[in-house]
């Protein structure tokens, strides 16, 4: 029988072999047997965990199929694709190096051989571990002692195989009757797949209960998601018990007969009425197992026999095995952090969180906490001892009635109920149920584990109580200048509201432009937009746009819960359209969500498309499509060498410098064929990323404090630099900035950052929610005379609790006026814990910077992601789009014209078209969203071409807008009715891509493009029909349009005139100048 892998784990690794580890490293084997949800997520945790590269992963799955969402299998009816269940593609599995982690399909365990430390398979082959996980899960229950329960017509509802044979069996039965047996979980969700296979006649629901959900729900709960069921056509039948499966003589399933007598016809019957752990494996190798089934487990995952592990439904802890997702993922998380924090106090698990919501038959169902408290009794009660009553009591004597008080809520109208379940006192809420609205799910779960006590009275929790409204721009006169960049005012907005000239936030950038330039003011417009449509008695959005029907914050929890980890799960979860692009508003937030919660590379495949231009390629686009450089200088400390090299870099590349109000140097008019050689020049002098173009931490700013300064009292510099090495790279809502000061004199501008320490004789005051911009604040003291060392998780709570609860592009400052109570009440949750999730929050930053790699590091490293880097996609040239000038001996782009290319180039009329091939098919990609982009150069002409679902688009490279050569690289949105667009990266102008109206600017009439017929062909190319060359160039050239010195008025002309001659150049005659009027010489 071979041996897998022969070499032993435990003895030497050659370094070569494992990635430059020093000779005498050893690794060990982790074996996982079963690839379902849970052992997936233990293995993407401890490959991520894993920075000292302590382990190899092998796992064995005996189905055909990866790791599959087995939650959402009911889905498999609608697309009938297994693709889209995958938890990642088939390509994650083979991404990594070699040993690393490897997987074995359509193979079981057969045996496990504890004493030598190996497991057989049924394929013949045998493979070492050091250390086994069993995730074996469980089997479907089928009711062996019931005759004809081995008929054909027999399912259960569990595996993707059993979906294909039923998908199978009812195409071949179309018309006739099917039942699914059991009314729990499974058994809805069954019924639901069942019904939408629309093969099937009629479907009926077997219950042996008196209402559905009887794990769940209480009598009324489930009564009530019961009539539900019924009025969507489902049959059901309670207080059912199978007795007989009638058969024929071919042994076809052809009706039930119930154990009352009373009998039905059907010819398929699907049974959801539990489930077996698969505990089989551990009989001859000696591993425990409970009584009722399942290895037995301590707190640390172990079970009876020292190295082997289980996880997910397969372990019992306690005498009790978990069927929910869930828990399961709590023990993957335990095992996890022990495998890979060795040395480190370990953690273990404890009681998990059975509350569940779901959306069963169309009907929203939750149950939450100890939701049977007042039938049971409590199982735990806050300010008590925990204890296990007996048959007879606590005390030896029944009570009449648990000691829970019950809150209902009933509107058969709504087809709402809530039950809410309290302590005697009031002070404690213990668990509920909720059907029909379960928006306050999350909240109260929340405040059940937490067991804080309650600060409203228990009928706030039904009947609501007023909250704080948001900041509204009240304070602003209408004369108040939101927008610079188009001079609007608050006057102008609200009125394009009130007079119903505009009705959504995208018709007042359109008619009034505000928000269109920098987009700086649109956290301001938003919240005029807010309150004057509420005045106006409207009801307002803040869906994050017209395709993601949710909040940033709500989008951020289910991505959060439902790790959804790619722009396509995103949507496939909770779009309008499961089939959606998106457009340039959900795109960037889901990058920035995703990005907050698991950090891929965003230069990957996937990612990069959801990204503006800044992101994606790592740095600042300029106004002349030049990218500016911003290497990271923690704390503003740099050495002389780097000083150098940045210096070096500079010169070598013509790159204009400046310093930066952040204490860094930023190196402007890189070409973007240059990046790449410039930041491995950059990368190789010790420098890193400094995320200047992202939505994330810039930097941490500080004076020199203790380390130079006489008056200084706190190491300022040691303490930003600290802070900026923690917190590069997290990504959040909107930008956040930082500063240390050593004592009270502020060098540092510490109290108008998002966060700002200030130093004390007793550690450091810290200040938050400051900002400059559109609307400057000041921040305010959180919390004062923190000791160092508690500094840090303080600010974790704090970053972590805004990228949690923040709306889309919302600074600290609006975030924290708009937080109920404001200030206050952000002490309450990151100092006071109120909600108990300190703990929790100081987890997740741990994780999410542990998590941290320089994204240019990597970058230069990759000869995949190198291939962006290009102006052209069929040419090496470099063309220049706006004339560089010389001044005060650095260059810069000449100033823009004030007005915009006014051209009809919709609407010119070409002399005569022929199809010319321009680039290359290979050159575009059919991944997922299916989107890519090329900038191709005909002539002296760049046009732009895109690949949308198959399907190519072609229009001028320049926006007319400020004459950008720069489409390409804009973000594809698309509508319900198929209409595409390309949104300029500069200011957000959206062009048609199809449609009769295809070059139209939808949000600025007074624009358009030209578009060009595109086709692929067989020869691999792909053909525009394209004017000639000199009619193209006369109306789209490059030269034709490129921005000149002198094209707009030079803004410091009079200044200069003026003050000719004082400038403090030596030899300047004092006497010559006369002093200016009202000013003290």
């Amino acid at each position: 029988m071979p041996v897998l892998d022969g070499l032993r784990y435990g003895e030497p690794v050659d370094a070569s072999a494992s990635g430059g580890l020093h000779q005498n490293a050893r690794k060990q084997k982790i074996v996982v047997v079963g690839l379902g949800m849970v052992a997936i997520s233990l293995i993407e945790k401890i490959i991520k965990q894993d920075t000292a590269q302590q382990y190899d992963i092998i796992v064995i799955g005996e189905e055909p199929h990866v790791a599959y969402n087995r939650v959402g299998l009911s889905s498999f009816f609608e697309h009938r694709k297994i693709e889209d269940l995958y938890l990642n593609p088939k390509e994650w599995y083979g991404s990594f190096k070699e040993r690393t982690f490897d997987h074995h399909l359509n193979t079981r365990v057969v045996q496990i051989h504890p004493e030598n430390k190996t497991v057989d398979t049924s394929t013949g082959d045998t493979i070492a571990y050091d250390i086994l996980v069993l995730a074996t899960g469980s089997d479907a229950t089928l009711p062996t002692h019931t005759p004809g329960h081995d008929a054909k017509g027999i399912f259960v509802y569990r595996t993707i195989s059993d979906l294909e044979r039923l998908i199978d069996f009812a195409a071949q039965h179309k018309g006739e009757t099917a039942v699914t047996v059991g009314g729990g979980l499974l058994g809805l969700e069954a019924a639901k797949a069942m019904t939408d296979l629309e093969d099937f006649g009629n479907v009926k629901l077997i219950d042996r209960n008196k209402w559905v959900l009887a794990r769940q729900l209480d009598a009324d709960a489930g009564t009530l998601v019961t009539r539900k069921i019924r009025e969507l056509g489902l049959e059901v039948l309670h207080q059912k018990r199978v007795a007989v499966v009638n058969t024929n003589a071919e042994n076809n399933v052809t009706g039930i007969t119930f154990e009352d007598g009373e009998q039905i016809e059907c010819c398929c019957i699907c049974f959801a009425i539990g489930v077996k752990p698969r505990d089989e494996l551990g009989r001859s190798a000696g591993i425990q197992s409970a009584e009722r089934g399942g290895f037995v487990i301590d707190e640390g995952l172990q079970t009876s026999v020292p190295g082997i592990y289980a996880v997910g439904e397969c372990a019992s802890w306690e005498n009790q095995t978990f069927g929910i997702i869930a828990p399961g993922i709590e023990m993957a998380d335990v095992l996890a952090y022990n495998l890979t924090h060795t040395g480190q106090e370990q953690k273990g698990f404890t009681r998990p969180d059975l509350s569940t919501k779901l959306k069963l038959l169309g009907v929203d169902v939750a149950s939450f906490g100890d939701f049977f408290a007042d039938r049971d009794g409590p199982k735990f009660v806050p300010g008590r001892r925990p204890s296990i009553p007996g048959p007879e009591g606590i005390d030896g004597r029944r009570e009449k009635e648990p000691p829970v008080k019950a809150l209902t809520y009933k509107d058969p109208f709504g087809g709402v109920y809530k039950k809410y379940l309290f302590t005697m006192d009031g002070k404690y809420l213990l668990g509920g149920m909720m059907i029909g609205d379960t928006r306050d799910y999350l909240r109260l779960n929340q405040m059940v584990k937490t067991q804080k006590e309650l600060e409203v009275p228990p009928s706030q929790f039904i009947l609501g109580a007023q909250k704080d409204g948001e900041e509204n721009a009240d304070d602003l006169d209408d004369s108040t200048q939101i927008c610079a960049c188009h001079n609007v005012t608050k006057g102008d907005v609200v009125e394009n509201i009130q007079n119903e000239t505009c009705k959504s936030i995208a018709e007042v950038k359109s008619c009034t432009k505000a928000g269109t330039g920098c987009g700086g003011c649109m956290p301001l417009v938003q919240s005029i937009f807010n309150k004057t449509m509420l005045d106006m008695g409207q009801e307002v959005s803040n869906h994050l746009c017209s395709h993601i029907p949710y909040s940033r914050a709500d989008l951020y929890n289910i991505v959060a819960i439902k790790q959804l980890k790619t722009f396509v799960e995103v949507m496939q979860s909770v779009g309008k359209n499961p089939d959606s692009l998106g457009c340039e508003l959900c795109k960037p937030a889901i990058a920035s969500i995703l990005s907050s919660l698991f950090n891929p590379h965003i230069m990957d495949k996937g990612y990069n498309d959801l990204q503006d231009t800044n992101d994606k390629f790592l740095a600042n686009i300029q106004r002349n499509g030049t990218f500016s450089v911003v290497p990271r200088v923690p704390g503003g400390e740099i050495t002389a060498d780097k000083l150098i090299a940045i210096g070096s870099v500079a010169k070598k590349y013509g790159l204009y410098c400046k310093i930066t109000g952040a204490q860094r140097i930023d190196m402007f008019g890189a070409k973007k064929h240059d990046l790449l050689n410039i930041w491995t020049e950059l990368v190789d002098a010790g420098m890193e990323s400094g995320h200047a173009y992202a939505k994330a931490l810039r930097a941490i700013k500080s004076c020199v404090g203790t380390t130079w300064c006489r008056f200084g009292i706190g190491d300022s510099v040691g303490m930003a630099i600290r802070l900026e090495e923690r917190y590069k790279s997290v990504r959040a809502p909107h930008k956040f900035k930082g500063a240390v000061s050593g004592c009270v004199r502020e060098c540092a501008e510490a109290q108008n950052k998002d966060f700002g320490l200030i130093a004390t004789e007793k550690g450091f005051n810290i200040f938050v929610g400051g900002n400059g911009g559109a609307k400057p604040r000041h921040s305010e003291l959180l919390v004062k005379d923190v000791p160092p060392e508690m500094v840090m998780p303080i600010v974790d709570r704090y970053l972590i609790f805004y990228i949690r609860t923040a709306d889309k592009l919302q600074r600290t400052a609006r975030w924290i006026e708009n937080l109920p109570g404001g200030i206050e009440y952000l002490k309450e949750v990151i100092i006071e814990d109120k909600l108990g999730i300190c703990a929790d929050m100081e987890r997740q930053m741990e994780e999410l910077v542990g998590s941290y790699f320089c994204e240019w590091t990597e970058t230069v490293r990759d000869p995949k992601r190198r291939k962006t880097f290009q102006q052209f996609a069929n040419t090496d040239e470099t063309v220049d789009t706006v004339e560089v000038i010389q001044e005060r001996s650095q260059p810069r782009p000449a100033y823009w014209a004030k007005e915009s290319a006014q051209e009809d180039f919709q609407g010119h009329q070409w002399s005569s078209l022929s199809w010319q091939p321009v680039v290359r098919a290979d050159h575009f990609s059919d991944e997922p969203p299916q989107v890519s982009s090329a900038n191709v150069k005909r002539g002296d002409t760049q046009l732009a071409v895109f690949k949308v679902k198959g399907k190519f688009y072609a229009t001028q490279q320049m926006c007319p807008h400020k004459r950008a050569f720069v489409l390409s690289d804009g973000l594809i949105g698309d509508d319900d009715a198929g209409k595409y667009w390309v949104s300029c990266p500069y200011h957000k102008r959206n062009f048609d891509l199809n449609g009769e109206q295809a070059g139209r600017c939808s949000n600025d009439e007074s624009m358009n493009i030209a578009t060009f017929p595109v086709e692929e062909r067989d020869d691999g190319w792909i053909y525009l029909k394209l004017p000639p060359v000199e009619e193209l160039d006369s109306v789209l050239g490059t030269e034709k349009w490129k921005v000149r010195k002198g094209e707009a008025p030079d803004p410091f002309h009079k200044v200069d005139k003026r003050y000719k001659g004082m400038r403090g150049k030596k030899g300047l005659e004092r006497a010559t100048v006369q002093p200016a009027k009202g000013i003290d010489w």
